[in-house]
């Protein structure tokens, strides 16, 4: 493998700006690793392939999920509703991650993977690959189940604020 070249001067910059432009839709990511559980708000999550169905997830390696994600066989990608932006802002550092999981809408997978009721959808996903790139870590995750919520009105994060999405004119 060979080391990533030197960045040259304002692309950094230039990069966080053209990704301000970018509408994600905010998604909590779970895993417990039989020890701990925890969760953190992520909008770096993507579809990979329909054969198997499976996304990307890409998790800072300075985080204690990360360090949780290495260990645990198995995830959740908690897609979330425009009326959970509160629970992005916990998940996200609002509230002490012992305190993240409060609350009734909170529950556990027969594997012990901590999603949340009421969410978008939960993609439950076991890992099959972990690949580490610059500052994070690169999982691929093998979705073994979906549920998902009747009402579609998902979390939207576009230039440092949420977002609802709404019909083009």
């Amino acid at each position: 493998m060979t080391s990533p070249a030197a960045t040259p001067s304002g692309v950094p910059a230039a990069f966080r700006a053209a990704m301000r432009r970018f509408a994600s839709t905010v998604t909590v990511i779970t895993a417990c690793d039989h020890a701990r559980r925890h969760g953190m708000t992520a909008t770096a999550v993507t579809s990979l392939s329909m054969e198997p169905p499976s996304l990307l997830v890409c998790v800072h390696r300075q985080t204690l999920l990360h360090d949780i994600l290495l260990r645990a066989p198995r995830f959740c990608v908690n897609v979330l509703h425009s009326e959970q932006g509160p629970v992005s802002a916990a998940f996200g550092g609002g509230i002490p991650p012992e305190r993240r999981f409060d609350g009734e809408e909170w529950q556990e997978s027969e594997h012990g993977v901590p999603f949340l009721r009421g969410a978008q959808a939960n993609l439950f996903c076991r890992k099959a690959a972990a690949i580490p790139y610059g500052t994070h870590l690169i999982l691929v995750g093998e979705v073994e189940q979906v549920e998902l919520c009747e009402d579609t009105s998902p979390l939207l994060y576009h230039d440092a604020a949420y977002c609802i999405a709404a019909p083009a004119a």
